[in-house]
């Protein structure tokens, strides 16, 4: 008997056109691809998406635009010569959902905003991401990852006592990604209640801001915020890295009073520890932080970063290793998991892993990195441009 047929994906039969470039409107619509959805990325004749040309770490294609652009069909327009609008517009005739992350406004003198576009196709929806939303002294400020971490408040609380210090990934961005993914499956929902679309807007601010509701209300009507800390936690200790005897460093958390007394009988075997009344309590270890580091880092000097850990899993203490990326493309839990699959793309095949919530048990659409018009031809022809590519190449339009 032949294998069971694969359910389908939950967003097969779905169409997004997406003006994207960077990250953020990439991720979202990867995302939404990874779920069955067709996404068709529009990029300029020749240049595609800048993202191509951030770096050439990955078989000569860019790290960056190989981790948000799997399962995505390319299409090369000239969006400044009309016959290239007149295609956009046959194609959003019939898409369930446009995405764009352009200039502010450059979008709606295309004639791209949900009120012009839901006149032909009332079941459309189209999201808008920007740096700072519409409205505001700020609309038309240009907005990148490391601008927003700064504006959002987040560098403020992030870094060493010493020194401010950025997110080694892109954040701001993969915020604004994530809530336009979520949006989007929102908006199929209620689409399916109501029979039309509608339009979302998010601004990286809005959902950095959002992510900043800790430290936030913890500064709540001019209270100290919390402090720059490193690594470590700002307001629970110990929480955060330690040294070994090895030279390696352990991450391990603490996140309540039992668990205290467990780490100071077990780990450091020193029982009494935990009722001296300078550790006796969270907000005293922290007021403390320093001597009980020094401290902490004292008895792990006679221990190997291994044997540390050791001690830690023993008690059912928290712990982590320090990975690097290295380590990271042979971690055993992510081998274990089989979360790793092969994908493939102009530089051959790579590595990807799946994403999170899908898996070998329900695989998600892991299909080819696209290069730069790979689908120009074929999408014309669907659109009823068979035979004019040649022509229209001439022109400039693709």
């Amino acid at each position: 008997m032949p294998p069971p047929k694969a359910a389908p994906l939950p967003l097969e039969g779905v169409t997004v056109v997406s003006l994207e470039h960077a990250i953020a409107a990439p991720l979202a619509t990867r995302h939404l691809a990874d779920l069955g959805a067709r996404v068709i990325k529009v990029e300029r004749p020749g240049v595609g998406d800048f993202a191509r040309a951030y770096d050439h770490r990955v078989g000569g294609l860019a790290s960056h635009f190989v981790w948000v652009n799997r399962s995505k069909e390319s299409l090369t327009l000239d969006l400044k010569q009309p016959e290239a609008q007149e295609i956009l517009h046959k194609l959003l005739d019939e898409a369930d959902v446009l995405v764009q992350n352009l200039a502010p406004g450059a979008a709606a003198r295309l004639g791209l905003s949900y009120e012009a576009l839901s006149e032909d196709n009332p079941r459309i929806i189209v999201c808008d991401i920007s740096g700072y939303g519409d409205g505001g002294p700020y609309t038309h400020k240009k907005a990148y990852d490391l601008l927003i971490q700064s504006e959002s408040g987040f560098l403020s609380i992030t870094g060493t006592p010493e020194e401010q210090a950025k997110a080694g990934i892109s954040i701001a961005d993969i915020a604004a990604g994530m809530y336009a993914y979520t949006g989007i499956l929102g908006a199929l929902l209620e689409r399916g209640k109501t029979g039309r679309g509608r339009r979302i807007e998010v601004a990286m601010i809005d959902a950095m801001v959002e992510w900043m509701g800790f430290p936030m209300y913890y500064a709540y009507q001019g209270q100290e915020p919390p402090r720059r800390s490193g690594a470590a936690h700002a307001t629970i200790y110990p929480y955060g890295p330690f040294r070994a005897g090895d030279g390696r460093t352990v991450m391990l958390g603490l996140q309540n009073e039992r668990e205290w007394a467990v780490f100071c009988d077990k780990v450091l075997n020193n029982a009494q520890l935990a009722t001296e009344a300078c550790y006796a309590s969270n907000a005293a270890r922290t007021a403390n932080r320093d001597a009980l580091h020094a401290l902490i880092e004292t008895r792990f000097a006679s221990l190997g970063a291994d044997e540390v850990i050791a001690r830690l899993d023993a008690a059912d203490i928290a712990n982590a290793h320090v990975n690097t990326m290295t380590d990271m493309w042979s971690h055993p839990q992510l081998q274990a998991r089989g979360r790793w699959v092969t994908v493939d793309s102009p530089a051959g095949p790579l590595p990807a892993l799946y994403p999170p919530g899908m898996g070998p048990e329900r695989p998600a659409r892991m299909d080819p990195i696209p290069t730069l018009g790979a689908h120009t031809e074929s999408i014309l022809e669907e659109l009823g441009y068979a035979g004019q590519a040649t022509t229209l190449r001439e022109k400039g339009v693709i």
